[in-house]
């Protein structure tokens, strides 16, 4: 298999590739960040964890759940993975990115969350893309892309299965986009209050 950087983002398994790269270096970003700049870092990270983890549940894991011999075992192991990450991502927005406990939190979220990616890219992805043709992973890209701009924007546990996503996903992401707007508009979350 050739590297991630080569293939093209219209690729299923390249753009998760990607994805989880990106997901890695903004660890690294809000945990290298200042005071004034950790909590704009934050909601970068933040979003792209929900909408990447929603689009997964959504495209992905369903058709891993097929395709691999322990399918159902792999991905009820995934499912349990981005619950947990889920209830910390959610526990981290309460906390605040300035308080004491928050980048100890955060580190143990990136390794949980850096096991999980290494799961699903040893696991899940390889199937895929020998499971696959070139269209068809190009088509399962559009699908994931079309998901990510539908999904929320907040962690929400307990909505980790395909049919939940589809269920409770339009809500949650109207309600999540609204108030990202309006804590964008007066320049602060509103739990802050």
């Amino acid at each position: 298999m050739s590297k991630p950087e080569a293939m093209s983002d219209n690729d299923v398994v390249a753009l998760l590739l990607h994805q989880h790269e990106e997901i890695r270096r903004l660890f690294v970003e809000v945990r290298d960040a200042g005071p004034a700049d950790r909590a704009e870092a934050f909601d970068r990270l933040r979003r792209l964890l929900a909408v990447h983890e929603t689009a997964e549940e959504l495209i992905v894991h369903p058709d891993a759940r097929k395709l691999l011999a322990d399918g159902d075992l792999v991905v009820d192991a995934t499912l349990a993975e981005e619950l947990a990450a889920k209830q910390v991502l959610v526990e981290l927005e309460n906390l605040g990115t300035e308080a004491a406990g928050f980048l100890p939190r955060l580190e143990e979220l990136r390794i949980a969350v850096e096991d999980h990616a290494k799961h699903e890219e040893q696991e899940e992805f390889p199937c895929l893309r020998s499971a696959h043709s070139d269209s068809r992973l190009k088509a399962m890209a559009k699908a994931v892309k079309a998901a990510e701009a539908l999904a929320p924007t907040h962690p929400h546990p307990g909505v980790e299965s395909a049919t939940a996503n589809l269920l409770v996903g339009p809500y949650a992401t109207m309600l999540d986009r609204a108030y990202d707007v309006i804590s964008q508009a007066i320049g602060h979350t509103v739990s802050d209050d």
